[in-house]
């Protein structure tokens, strides 16, 4: 089976075509359970995000391709929620979703993988970038609030390295996946940026299976054409490190398929 949990609609403001196109593109690309995963409405970063009062419209648009599609596609509902404790609000994880993806895109309130922003590079200590951010990872599996981690080493987007050895930060925040029950996620999106590679890098999927923590696969499509993206490169890589499954969530429960 071919599962794809983290996908965009076109009201996070930075993704095109419609939620019904991103369906039939799944249906064409043999993928068996498709989960839209917008980003969370926020009182912060407005700009890229749907607004609250959008919520309705993007779970009744869910409802009715899954009524449609039912005999060809499995749809899932989640949302991709920024860690960003300042401004989550509790109404989110209230809400009836099939699973809830955890993303860390700022440090403090700059959103370090925004090319608006890239300049702030120059003026940071990288490897305190990157300390910082594993540590956000750490805090977000420990809030108890998430099921899977998005694109565990999105810092590396513009190609910005640690120039130190951080394997302790990053078995830390591990280890908190873990003791939380979490899933790490394999993103497609990394090859359509700068940094032309996958989410995370083999070396965290090697950590992630040494610790027996399951991934799933995302696209991370921001429009049609990019779903399913990469899908057999990213299997490849998986099943070189040891995975044969993947997980997939349905009302919070996980279960695992052979991919």
């Amino acid at each position: 089976m071919r599962v794809d949990l983290h996908n965009h609609t076109s009201l996070c403001n930075h993704a095109t075509g419609t939620m019904e196109e991103y369906i039939l593109k799944a249906i064409e690309e043999n993928i068996d359970v498709f989960g839209f995963s917008c980003h969370n409405p926020m009182h912060f970063d407005a700009k890229y995000r749907m607004r609250f009062e959008e919520l309705p419209l993007y779970f009744n648009e869910i409802a009715r391709l899954k009524e449609k599609y039912a005999e060809k596609i499995e749809i899932l509902s989640a949302l991709e929620i920024d860690f960003l404790p300042p401004f989550m609000e509790d109404s989110l994880f209230a809400l009836p979703l099939d699973y809830r993806i955890g993303a860390v895109h700022f440090l403090g309130d700059w959103g370090f993988d925004n090319p608006e922003f890239i300049r702030e590079y120059a003026k940071r200590d990288i490897n305190d970038c990157w300390v910082e951010y594993f540590r956000a990872t750490e805090m977000l599996a420990k809030s108890g609030k998430f099921d899977i981690v998005a694109h565990m080493d999105l810092l590396k987007v513009f190609k910005h390295f640690p120039t130190k050895d951080l394997r302790k930060e990053i078995e830390s925040a591990l280890k908190a996946i873990k003791q939380a029950n979490m899933s790490v996620e394999i993103n497609a999106a990394g090859f359509r940026k700068e940094v032309g590679e996958q989410y995370p890098s083999r070396e965290i999927l090697e950590m992630c299976h040494a610790l027996e923590i399951p991934i799933v696969f995302g696209s991370d499509a921001h429009a049609v054409q990019q779903i399913n993206f990469k899908r057999k490169e990213l299997e490849s890589l998986a099943k070189e490190v040891g995975y044969t499954k993947c997980a997939v969530y349905r009302q919070r429960e996980r279960e695992f398929i052979e991919f």
